[in-house]
């Protein structure tokens, strides 16, 4: 690509965000809020103007795999038979939380609390409870959980689908809990998920948070503008070059920059930038300013898998619905004293490999462990910044994982062939009624098992050798640089994950404000 290069030497902006996506967006917000904070939001992907984006049934036959998809390839994963695993991650305003299914799910309290045990004082439980909260506009009403004066919609499923209810009712025949609120009292048990939907239309943080707040003097939001390296005096990050439709530019400015960029980007950009581990820099040609070994490292992401029925009735999705509407969280030893281990999910439509492919209403459950053992990892492919990063998560590296995504898989069978489910269930397709044994079921998996798309933990926070931020999100051996997004998680959550970058991004916010002085 040939370029133009542009530089603003002089600082026009206090901060500088990368990436306008789950995070971004939130901190965007919150920063300039005070009218004297100058704010420049960089966005590789597009506006949010594309009319699929609002509905919320189409983000997996529309949105996936589209313009606002980047769409990533994993390297061919060894434990699933070399096969390269789509990621989808969201390329506009709004990053994933454009593209995603929409599920409000926080995880466990102790997800937090063992994230605290490992030296990140002030990530308790108690401590993000708050800034879950101040996101929130809870339709439900406020509460010891919940909020009401944020400015993203959480709301319960407008016409959920007969066959998610039944769902419900067919695990509370099995034995588990009713669980009216998955982010309340107790994560266990189930019950219909609450989503990021309002008035029937999508609630990216795209529309939660910049739409409201666009027109502010001191915001300057930039989309298709793909930032390829951080600039730095000494090591002091004081800047970014981007490229915006054929032209680099260079812009500088007084206080920090913020990474946003996602856990396959984030450290992407930091070793394009000389960040990371040096040998690994070496090999592609970029001279390392920090040998920060734990950059790209800590890959996780929730390995998916389902299983799917014909069903012998109609199973209408109404255009409101995130398709995946109830769902079930579980500990297979029944210790209440750790996170669930398996979550379910029901889709009242087939969402299948293709060699299971088949004509007619049916419905799949998707499930996956929620605290995989296995991680991967991300590299760069070269020192270009228009080259893909190379990305291998490495799903069901351990056995430990298998072993748990195949009892998932027989306790979902159990589920569907409970009473409540004889109205719907007919033949099984995926992965057929002959799969039954140990080594069948894992055969099965190996080939199919897929992503659920929460990819976390390649920039880690934490106080060993491996992190790569600390507890206030600062990237260690730099200054004036955090970063803000999944990617600083050093352990997953139990479930999905969007609602926790959130609040990553409304609690970073407040470290960014009490710990940064603007000059006078």
């Amino acid at each position: 690509m040939t370029t133009t290069c542009m530089k603003h030497e002089m600082a026009q902006y206090d901060y500088i965000v990368i990436g306008a996506g789950s995070a971004g967006c939130v901190v965007a917000n919150r920063l300039t809020e005070d009218p004297n904070t100058k704010v420049l939001l960089l966005e590789a992907g597009g506006p949010d103007t594309k009319p699929e984006l609002q509905v919320p049934n189409l983000w997996p036959t529309t949105l996936l795999g589209s313009e606002v998809d980047w769409a990533y390839l994993t390297e061919g994963e060894p434990y699933l038979n070399n096969r390269k695993i789509l990621s989808s991650r969201g390329k506009v305003l709004g990053g994933s939380s454009s593209i995603n299914g929409m599920i409000y799910i926080r995880g466990n309290e102790r997800d937090y609390d063992s994230w605290q045990a490992l030296g990140n004082t002030g990530w308790s439980y108690q401590d993000v409870l708050p800034y879950f909260k101040k996101s929130e506009n809870q339709q439900r009403g406020a509460s010891l959980f919940h909020g009401v004066d944020g400015p993203l919609s959480i709301t319960d499923p407008l016409s959920p689908a007969k066959v998610s209810q039944r769902f419900v009712e067919a695990a509370i025949a099995q034995g588990y809990e009713q669980n009216p609120d998955f982010n309340g009292v107790q994560q266990e048990g189930a019950g219909l998920y609450q989503v990021t939907v309002k008035d029937g239309k999508r609630q990216s943080t795209a529309v939660a948070f910049l739409r409201p707040i666009k027109d502010r003097p001191n915001l300057t939001i930039q989309t298709g503008a793909l930032v390829t390296r951080l600039l730095f005096e000494g090591k002091r990050a004081v800047g970014v070059t981007y490229v915006q439709n054929g032209k680099e530019y260079q812009v500088r400015n007084n206080s920090e920059v913020i990474l946003s960029a996602g856990a396959f980007e984030s450290p992407k950009l930091l070793m394009l930038s000389g960040i990371g581990p040096a040998e690994h820099l070496r090999a592609v040609g970029i001279p390392a300013i920090v040998d920060l070994p734990g950059v790209g490292q800590n890959l996780q992401d929730h390995p998916l898998a389902v299983i799917a029925y014909q069903s012998t009735t109609d199973v209408p999705v109404a255009p409101s619905s995130n398709g995946g509407e109830a769902g079930l969280f579980m500990h297979t030893n029944n210790n209440l004293d750790e996170a669930p281990n398996l979550q379910f999910t029901i889709v009242p439509i087939l969402y299948v490999d293709p060699a299971y492919a088949h004509e007619g209403p049916a419905f799949t459950l998707p499930f996956y462990i929620t605290r995989p053992e296995s991680r991967g990892s991300v590299r760069l492919r070269s020192s270009s910044p228009f080259d893909p990063p190379l990305i291998r998560v490495n799903y069901l590296q351990k056995e430990s994982d298998m072993q748990l995504m195949v009892e998932g898989l027989k306790i979902l069978r159990q589920i569907v062939y409970s009473d409540a489910f004889n109205e719907f269930r007919g033949e099984e397709i995926a992965p057929g009624s002959s799969v039954q044994s140990d080594k069948a079921i894992e055969d099965y998996i190996r080939q199919t098992c897929g992503t659920g798309w929460h990819p976390v933990g390649t920039c880690k926070m934490g106080i060993d050798r491996m992190a790569v931020v600390d507890p206030q999100l600062k990237v260690r051996g730099i200054e004036g640089l955090r970063v803000v997004d999944a990617s600083i998680m050093p352990t997953m959550i139990a479930g999905n994950t969007n609602a926790s970058a959130i609040m990553i991004g409304e609690k970073a916010a407040d470290l960014i404000k009490v710990g940064t002085k603007l000059p006078q």
